[in-house]
């Protein structure tokens, strides 16, 4: 017999809804935050490849500039990974409450899918499932990786 059968089944089931609803605004409040910090590392990106960051007093402080901005980049990407660290740990922490809940009910959605997805043999790299933590993390490190080449191009010049 199922624990969460009876009684406490529709309050279990309303707490689950509850933390299910959690989760997903947490992966919203993700997604906004990477559309900031994406649109934010592309503009500075695309301001340094064009070469605008120039300024009044010749090639020393266009330069010096160059350098700022690519340590501003730095300093954006690495808060970014550190944000999208934050969030991963903070969704894990709320899918286990999920999967806590549903051990109690009749139903196991959430898990049963992950089942499913871990349990894909891939054919190919392709096919195999990654998670989008995962993929996400790695586009704020090629930033801070462009802008750390960019300033180090111009330190060694």
């Amino acid at each position: 017999a199922n624990p969460g059968a009876g009684q406490d089944a529709p309050h279990l089931l309303d707490l689950y809804k509850f933390a299910v609803e959690m989760a997903d605004r947490i992966s919203s409040r993700r997604a906004t935050a990477n559309s900031f910090f994406l649109a934010v590392n592309a503009a500075l990106t695309a301001i340094l490849g064009t070469g605008r960051v120039n300024v009044a007093g010749g090639h020393r402080s266009a330069d010096a500039a160059a350098v700022l901005a690519a340590l501003i980049g730095i300093v954006l990407s690495a808060t970014w990974w550190l944000l999208l660290r934050s969030y991963r740990d903070l969704s894990n922490a709320k899918w286990q409450v999920i999967t806590r809940l549903e051990d109690r009910l009749d139903i196991r959605l959430y898990q049963d899918e992950w089942k499913i997805l871990k349990a894909e043999e891939p054919t190919t790299w392709r096919r195999k499932y990654r998670e989008i933590g995962l993929v996400e993390r790695v586009v704020p490190l090629l930033f801070l990786a462009t802008y750390a080449a960019l300033a180090g191009s111009i330190l060694c010049l």
